[in-house]
């Protein structure tokens, strides 16, 4: 029998990736809202892997509680995530998720999804029981960009779509102007949250790679007006000006 899984967090990204680990062959722990994180590590106390699968706002809440037993097997898979977010964390391996995942409908796979840390084996395996690509990353540099990169996709696509609506395919072709606007923004929070300089058109050439991987992709989801005030209020706590954010929320209210 192989070492079981945990997955703390079982909603519709958790579920896909508990199908593949299960086709592997792994028992798969769920570790529903409410559980106690320390009673679960006593139980499980050896897992292959503690897959955090929650949102990007119940984040910091976890990985404050996480049992020291299972603090060198976590792998994330946040939108919204930068390395200041893990760095506290031995051995963490990070996914940025390029397939949508919605209730009622199955997985569509963007663009393949990168991978950094000692556990991406395991998830490139998992999700190619699936035929979800997954990119081995080389070192730390990249993973850096590929995280500003999701979130730069993220951040453009939602909050420009608060103004465009649409599909992406749609924003780049009748609103590129309001696009690249608000992802130079992005890009300059980026860079702030970061403390490091990014090339602008590689990660906008990137951002449209990912645009092509699904042009029908809608813009604005249920987050995008919380995406976009948590934007300004990391820009608020860094000084940082960011004019077409603070255009567009003025107009959303």
């Amino acid at each position: 029998m192989k070492q079981p899984i945990v997955i703390i967090g079982v909603g519709e990204m958790g579920g896909v990736f508990a199908r593949g680990f299960l086709r592997l062959g792994h028992p798969v722990y769920p570790v529903t809202r409410g559980q106690n994180l320390e009673q679960a590590a006593t139980e499980i106390p050896e897992p292959e892997a503690v897959l955090v699968a929650v949102g990007e706002k119940d984040l910091p809440g976890i990985l404050e509680q996480l049992p020291d037993a299972w603090k060198n097997k976590i792998i994330l898979l946040q939108n919204e995530l930068l390395p200041a977010d893990f760095s506290h964390l031995p051995e963490v391996t990070v996914i940025s998720v390029w397939f949508e995942k919605k209730p009622g409908m199955d997985y569509k796979v963007i663009i393949p999804s990168p991978c950094y840390g000692p556990r991406c084996p395991l998830l490139r395996d998992a999700l190619g029981k699936l035929d979800i690509p997954v990119k081995i990353l080389g070192d730390e540099d990249q993973l850096l960009f590929e995280l500003v990169l999701k979130n730069l996709y993220i951040l453009t696509t939602n909050i420009a779509g608060l103004k465009t609506g649409g599909s992406v395919g749609e924003l780049w072709a009748e609103h590129q102007d309001i696009a690249l606007e608000v992802a130079e923004d992005v890009i300059r929070l980026q860079e702030k949250l970061t403390g490091r300089r990014f090339d602008h058109e590689a990660l906008i050439a990137a951002m449209l790679h990912a645009f092509e991987g699904d042009p029908e992709h809608k813009c604005m989801g249920r987050s995008a007006p919380a995406r976009l005030e948590r934007a300004l209020e990391h820009a608020r706590d860094h000084e940082l000006e960011l004019p077409s954010l603070m255009q567009l929320a003025s107009e959303m209210h």
